[in-house]
């Protein structure tokens, strides 16, 4: 373990190194044989949620406000664009570093709640270099508090190959994709992924193919794993998923400037967008109970 600035942390293993920043747990940059495997950022705050870790909810939530165990909130309001409360309240906050080795650190936070979600979490996140795996992470909470709480995590990776989006194959293992309206809130049920655009099962060019989309009914391997893998000749990079993450949100990274479409942000998530809302997939921790989940990305997926 070496720290490239007072914050930084950088793991490695093998030809893998890695940076995590105590800012969030976040992961700041991926490399294999020093070629990028995520699209990274320097210090301080990342612009486009870069290696965020999305807790204690993954994407949107309509204007904020949801209802639970009959009590109405409202949350701050962070993307006033779409007038919607987005990708957790987590990122912002210095998380403690421990168990620091030349491989592996955790990452732990006493979150203490905040407006509009006055719930206590013990939160938890493991990163862990293995020379022929890659990186894995391990997202743990626990209730601290003495009611029940609702919670869903997700993380903002996008996986890159130093060339445009477009000219990379997919492929991702969904059968389904949520609709969503103009604010990028959900407008309707779960859709088959067949003959439509988003059908990537079977590895394709992405093309001109515009995604900021969640997918949903993933396939598994033996172990319980969903895999996305994008790939250009002999240069792939991959995230698997275990099987408490139903979700995965897909963006081509269509920003304006240099950086468009040169990365594609493959999130897992363990609820859709909007679940505060609609209860979807969401995890309700009673008091003292506890969830985990792991993901992680490799330059030689299975």
């Amino acid at each position: 373990m070496t720290g490239g600035s007072p914050l930084a942390i950088t793991l490695e293993a093998g030809k893998y190194r890695a940076t995590v920043d105590p800012l969030g747990a976040a992961l700041r940059t991926l490399s294999w044989d020093e070629r990028d495997l995520v699209w990274g950022y320097p210090e301080g705050r990342p612009q486009y949620a870069q290696g965020q870790l999305l807790i204690p909810w993954p994407n949107r939530i309509d204007r904020g406000r949801y209802t639970f165990a009959g009590t109405e909130y409202q949350l701050e309001i962070t993307e006033p664009e779409l007038d919607n409360a987005i990708h957790g309240l987590t990122s912002s906050l210095p998380w403690q570093p421990s168990q620091v080795a030349a491989e592996s650190v955790r990452f732990d936070l006493a979150f203490e709640g905040a407006p509009g979600y006055p719930f206590r979490l013990e939160l938890r996140v493991d990163y862990a270099l293995d020379p022929v795996l890659g990186l894995s992470v391990r997202v743990g909470a626990r209730n601290t508090g003495d009611r029940p709480a609702p919670y869903g995590h997700g993380s903002h990776n996008y996986l890159t190959l130093g060339l445009p989006v477009d000219e990379t194959t997919l492929r991702l293992p969904a059968s389904g994709w949520l609709p969503v309206d103009i604010r990028m809130i959900p407008s309707g049920a779960v859709r088959s992924v067949a003959d439509t655009e988003y059908d990537f099962r079977t590895p394709r060019r992405v093309g001109a193919t515009v995604l900021d989309t969640a997918f949903t009914d993933l396939s598994v391997d033996g172990e319980g794993r969903s895999w996305t893998v994008l790939s250009a000749g002999q240069a792939e990079v991959g995230l698997w998923a275990d099987s408490s993450y139903g979700w995965l949100q897909v963006f081509s990274a269509d920003y304006p400037g240099p950086e468009r479409r040169r990365h594609l942000a493959v999130e897992p998530m363990t609820c859709p967008p909007n679940a505060f809302v609609t209860g979807t997939d969401l995890i309700v921790l009673e008091p003292g109970q506890s969830t985990e989940s792991s993901f992680g990305i490799t330059s030689t997926p299975g």
